[in-house]
């Protein structure tokens, strides 16, 4: 896959960029957007890079954006996301925690991306933090445990020993995260263990693309439960091929992001044809 295919929109937002800050505290919220929106990325990436281009763009329409690099390892941050689900949810947390003390805001919404939109589904529901956050917008969780477009069935070749072989290699290389969002993974196990994932007082949308390759079977994203917002791109833009990493640049999924951090879900508006998920 060509990274360079998946940004043609963010390459025309590239000079308006440096217009904006990253976690700018003299942000001034407003009536119509009083929550900060903290963005968290995906495997592997930095806060500097995924969600980036979205954060610029939602600053352009009015909202104080907030972002880190959560799970990286000490002297090496130019990965995220590596280190295990719980590790990073705590980091996460305390991002939040200092958002709101920084902002004054009394509420924070939560945008994340693959890992992140898993993130933004865990943090709230064992890191304690529920009452500070308000709209959660997670795009292609791996909620119930992806196979990596198919990747994690060989790790189930010889069973579940060869299952546990799969993940011991996984940690062994840096990447916990890797295996506990695989099939079974243990915070997959620990998030879906019969409690509800949304909190009292928190709303949520799932977004998920029908050309998601990685984060696969695409049901694994869905949250089942009462008031929960899961959505398909191709709802609103049938003929959007985009797929797992271009979602994060798709000016059709930012404009879903903010429906539901506006609360307008059925808000129209013009499609964009985004990056296929196989080139």
């Amino acid at each position: 896959m060509k990274l360079q295919s998946l940004l043609p929109l963010a390459a025309l937002l590239a000079p308006s960029a440096a217009l904006f800050g990253i976690n700018d505290f003299d942000c001034q919220l407003t009536d119509e957007h009083p929550n900060p929106v903290v963005l968290l990325h995906g495997l592997g990436a930095t806060y500097y890079e995924d969600l980036n281009f979205l954060q610029y763009w939602l600053q352009s329409q009015g909202y104080c954006t907030y972002a880190q690099t959560y799970g990286a390892y000490e002297g090496f941050s130019l990965l995220g996301g590596l280190r295990s689900i719980s590790d990073s949810s705590a980091e996460i947390a305390a991002f939040v925690r200092e958002v709101v003390k920084r902002t004054g805001a009394k509420k924070v919404d939560l945008v994340g991306h693959s890992e992140g939109a898993f993130q933004s589904l865990y943090v709230p529901k064992f890191q304690g933090v529920s009452d500070l956050l308000d709209k959660i917008v997670a795009i292609a969780p791996p909620t119930h445990g992806t196979n990596f477009g198919g990747l994690y069935n060989l790790a189930y070749l010889f069973g579940n020993v060869s299952r546990e072989v799969v993940g011991e290699v996984l940690t062994k290389f840096g990447c916990p995260a890797c295996d506990e969002l695989g099939p079974d993974g243990a915070a997959v196990e620990r998030l879906n263990d019969g409690q509800p994932i949304v909190q009292p007082g928190n709303s949520l949308t799932v977004i998920v693309s029908k050309g998601d390759e990685m984060v696969t079977p695409h049901s694994t994203s869905w949250v089942q439960e009462d008031g929960v917002n899961n959505i398909y791109v191709q709802d609103f833009c049938p003929l959007d091929p985009v797929g797992h990493i271009g979602e994060a640049y798709d000016l059709n999924v930012w404009n879903l992001v903010k429906n539901a951090l506006d609360g307008t879900p059925q808000r129209k508006f013009f499609c964009v044809i985004g990056s296929p998920g196989k080139i």
